[in-house]
C-alpha cells in the first residue's frame, strides 16, 4: 500500500493539523514507511503462538457480572441543591 499526495492532505485534514505543501512530501514518506513496515508485520508467521496478556503467564482478574447501582447514591447526589429519593431535582421546563 502506498500513500499519496491527496491522502496525506485528507488524513492531515481529519486529523486537524495544518500541513504545508513543503511538509507533504516529508509526511508521505513517513507514512510509506509506517505502513511498510505493517505489511512486514502482516508477513510473520505466528502460527502456533498463543495470544498473551503479559509476559508474565498470570490468572485475569474477574468479578462477577452483575448490575448493581453502585452503592454510591448518598455519595452522587451529596453535592445537589434539592435532591428526593437519591433522585435530583431540578425546576419544571415544560408546561
Amino acid at each position: 500500500m502506498s500513500v499519496d499526495p491527496a491522502t496525506v492532505r485528507r488524513v492531515a485534514r481529519l486529523a486537524r493539523i495544518a500541513v504545508s505543501d513543503e511538509d507533504v512530501v516529508t509526511m508521505q514518506a513517513e507514512l510509506n514507511a509506517i505502513l511498510g513496515f505493517v505489511e512486514q508485520l502482516g508477513e510473520v508467521d505466528v502460527s502456533g503462538v498463543e495470544p498473551m496478556t503479559s509476559v508474565i503467564p498470570m490468572e485475569m482478574k474477574k468479578r462477577q457480572d452483575v448490575v448493581t447501582d453502585g452503592h454510591k447514591a448518598d455519595d452522587i447526589v451529596a453535592n445537589a441543591p434539592e435532591t428526593e429519593d437519591h433522585f435530583f431535582l431540578v425546576p419544571k421546563v415544560v408546561e
